[in-house]
């Protein structure tokens, strides 16, 4: 079965840009819209991926998983109502909003979805910050006084990562993506995010974004002091319940094979040309679903992949 690849799905975001233009030859929306995220890969209601050629054109990645799960992903998924895992790729120009995702044990008391993720640099601009953790000594009395005179940007740890870094977002850990990156964001299948601090800023209807104070102060990791960018062990950047993340670093006509024994991985092209067997040629930028049984890939020249599955 040749690579499956879908349609992707832009958002505007009042801190978005047209990177993916510039990087990855996207054709976007209108001119000047400000687009900050690319969906790649999602099952949600009110987002469905779609199929863009071959023999499911135009069938969904919910219809996929619901009628043919065992023939494309693989066995022993029955848990899984929808596709668990949603793909992004993020183009911050300006810095994204101060926030968290709610904790498993927290989530439907707070009336959301928990959202564990992790964040591979894609591309950055010298001198560009993440804003992961607290500083060292910043209590919840501290944090709580600082969103009253609207200093939250001063208790939180501020990272300077380089392209090809990665970290990982566990639900409960404050975040926030400086402006200058192109991230592509693994995550569970959620959308569910809580905004303490937006920087004193007005969203793209000329009001302030709401904020949500209460259910961020439930949900923040008072105890996440100063994390740095993430390890790599050997080929794996993150592994949790919920995905599993290795980046393969290519030689001309290498092939990849499953991360997973007989199962289906989501491949992103970070650097370099693929091929299938069936002569589909991918380019820097884009995604494609790797059947448990599918086709042949091999790098063409040199490549660097993301391989993105469920753990075993």
């Amino acid at each position: 079965m040749e690579p499956i690849t879908f349609r992707p799905i832009y958002q505007e975001r009042v801190w978005g840009g047209r990177e993916l233009e510039r990087v990855y030859g996207r054709i976007l929306p209108a001119t000047g819209v400000p687009i900050g995220e690319s969906w790649e890969v999602v099952d949600r209601d009110g987002e469905q991926s779609i199929v863009d050629q071959g023999p499911f054109s135009g069938l969904s990645l919910h219809e996929l998983w619901v009628n043919h799960r065992a023939e494309i992903f693989g066995e022993g998924f029955l848990d899984h109502p929808r596709f668990p895992i949603l793909i992004k790729v993020l183009d911050a120009r300006d810095d994204l909003s101060i926030q968290v995702h709610p904790p498993l044990h927290l989530a439907a008391a707070l009336g959301g979805e928990p959202k564990t993720e992790m964040w591979f640099i894609a591309a950055c601009v010298p001198g560009a910050k993440l804003y992961v953790g607290l500083k060292k000594g910043v209590s919840r009395a501290d944090f709580e006084e600082a969103i009253g005179n609207g200093g939250v940007a001063d208790c939180v740890h501020a990272i300077v990562p380089q392209s090809g870094d990665s970290i990982f977002i566990a639900s409960g850990r404050l975040h926030a993506i400086g402006a200058g990156f192109l991230i592509h964001e693994i995550q569970q299948n959620s959308d569910t995010t809580y905004r303490v601090f937006d920087w004193n800023r007005l969203g793209l209807d000329g009001k302030a974004r709401e904020l949500h104070v209460r259910e961020s102060l439930a949900s923040i990791d008072f105890d996440d002091f100063e994390p740095s960018m993430d390890t790599p062990m050997g080929d794996q950047l993150a592994a949790c319940e919920f995905f599993k993340t290795e980046r393969k670093i290519l030689v001309d006509g290498s092939q990849i094979p499953p991360s997973v024994p007989d199962q289906f991985s989501i491949l992103s092209v970070v650097d370099g040309r693929l091929a299938s067997a069936g002569g589909r040629l991918f380019n820097k930028g884009d995604f494609l679903l790797q059947p448990r049984k599918g086709s042949v890939i091999k790098a063409v020249g040199q490549a660097t992949v993301l391989q993105i599955t469920l753990p075993h």
